[in-house]
C-alpha cells in the first residue's frame, strides 16, 4: 500500500511540475479546467443523484461555469467578487463543520461543489498568471502542513478535532502541520524574499483553511456514505482526496497575497 502511495505520488509530481512550468499559461488554464471538471464528476456523488444523467448534467454544469468564468475574462476586476464569495463559504463551511455537520442534503451539497470548485479554479488560474512558482509553493505548502499532521497525528493524536466528521484527524495532528507549514513558510519567505511576519502569518491562515477544506469535504462523503471520493489515484483515493485541502487554500492564498501588497 505505501509502495503504491509513493508511486501514484511521484508521479502526480512530475505531471504538476510538466502542468506549471513546461506549458504556456493558456494551455496551464485548460489543464486546471480538466482537473476540476474530473473533480466535479466526484462531487457529483456527494448529492446522492439517482440517476447517471443528473450526475452528468452537474458536471456539465460545472464545466458551464469554468467556461464562463473563462470567457468573461479571468482578470478582470469583477471576478474578484467570485474570490471573495469563497472566502464568505469557507467561514460559514468552518461554522457548519463545526455546529450542524449532519445537516446535509442534496440541495446543500450540490450547491457547495459550484462554491468549491469554480473559484478554485479562478484562484489557481491567477495564481499561475502572477508566476507559476507561486502556485507551486502553494502547492508545497499544503502538503507540508499534510505531512506534518499525519505524522504528528499517529506520533502524538489523542484529541479529536471533528469526530463527527473525520474522526482520524486530531489537534496535535493540526499542530504538526502548522509547525512544517510554518517551515515551508520561512522557505518561501527566502524564495520570494518576501517580508517574514506577514507572509508566515498568511501562510498559517492558508494551512487553516486548507485543513477547513479537507474536513468540508469529509462532511459531504459521510453524508453519501463513502470512504473515499473515487478511485482514480491508486492509493490515494479520489482527485478531490488530495486537491481538497487546495481549493480552500487557492482563494485564500490569492487574497492573503493582493491585500499584503506581496503579489508582484
Amino acid at each position: 500500500m505505501l509502495r503504491e502511495r509513493v508511486i501514484t505520488a511521484l508521479i502526480l509530481a512530475a505531471l504538476v511540475l510538466a502542468v506549471l512550468f513546461l506549458l504556456p499559461h493558456v494551455a496551464t488554464m485548460a489543464a486546471l479546467a480538466l482537473l476540476v471538471v474530473a473533480a466535479a464528476w466526484e462531487w457529483s456523488a456527494f448529492p446522492r443523484f439517482t440517476q447517471h444523467s443528473a450526475r452528468i448534467v452537474y458536471v456539465a454544469f460545472v464545466a458551464a461555469c469554468v467556461a464562463a468564468t473563462w470567457w468573461f475574462g479571468v482578470e478582470r476586476e469583477e471576478m474578484d467578487r467570485l474570490i471573495q464569495m469563497a472566502l464568505l463559504w469557507w467561514v460559514f463551511a468552518l461554522v457548519w463543520v463545526a455546529i450542524a455537520p449532519a445537516r446535509v442534503n442534496s440541495t446543500t451539497a450540490a450547491g457547495a461543489g459550484l462554491l468549491v470548485l469554480v473559484p478554485a479554479w479562478l484562484a489557481l488560474a491567477r495564481l499561475h498568471a502572477a508566476g507559476p512558482q507561486l502556485l507551486l509553493f502553494l502547492i508545497l505548502l499544503v502538503v507540508a502542513a499534510d505531512v506534518g499532521a499525519y505524522f504528528a497525528g499517529r506520533r502524538f493524536g489523542q484529541n479529536k478535532l471533528a469526530p463527527r466528521v473525520s474522526p482520524g484527524k486530531t489537534w496535535e495532528g493540526v499542530g504538526g502541520g502548522l509547525v512544517a507549514a510554518a517551515l515551508m513558510a520561512a522557505v518561501g519567505v527566502w524564495w520570494f524574499s518576501l517580508d517574514a511576519p506577514r507572509f508566515l502569518a498568511l501562510c498559517l491562515v492558508v494551512v487553516v483553511a486548507s485543513i477547513v477544506g479537507d474536513l468540508t469535504e469529509s462532511l459531504f462523503k459521510r453524508h453519501a456514505g463513502l470512504k473515499d471520493s473515487g478511485t482514480l489515484l491508486p492509493g490515494h483515493g479520489g482527485l478531490l482526496d488530495r486537491v481538497d485541502s487546495v481549493t480552500a487554500a487557492a482563494p485564500v492564498f490569492l487574497i492573503g497575497l493582493e491585500r499584503l501588497g506581496l503579489l508582484r
